[in-house]
């Protein structure tokens, strides 16, 4: 089974940054599309970023221009920078994987696709 861990959160100012981590293990990142979701008190699970075997990377409107993601394939980690964090950011943060996609170009910013995912991790943006 598919093992990831996410790490990096917390609690930060509104306008502060934080950069979440994805460990992978039991399977090679880059041969997997991976996405990042949150999930905030009473609201459903949405789609924030993704990035593609081939590393295209998609962001969600509410994000585009602050957060940014990334893939270091010698770490086998996925990271997503969160700049200019708002409150509205506040979240739990979650990781996954799928190999199940049709383009090494795609990604996707549902959780249906997703087969594995992390435990996730807490962020609170608050002054």
């Amino acid at each position: 089974q598919l093992q990831l861990v996410e790490s990096g959160g917390g609690l930060v100012q509104p306008g502060g940054s934080l950069t979440l981590s994805c460990a992978a293990s039991r399977f090679i990142v880059n041969n997997y599309a991976i996405g990042w979701f949150r999930q905030a008190p009473g609201r459903e699970r949405e789609g924030v970023s993704c990035i593609s075997k081939s590393g295209h990377t998609n962001y969600a409107d509410s994000v585009k221009g602050r957060f940014t993601i990334s893939r270091d394939n010698a770490k086998n980690t996925v990271y997503l920078q969160m700049d200019s964090l708002k409150p509205e950011d506040t979240a739990i943060y979650y990781c996954a994987a799928t190999i199940r996609v049709a383009s090494v170009d795609l990604c996707y910013d549902v959780a249906g696709p997703y087969d594995d995912w992390g435990q996730g991790t807490q962020v609170t943006v608050s002054s």
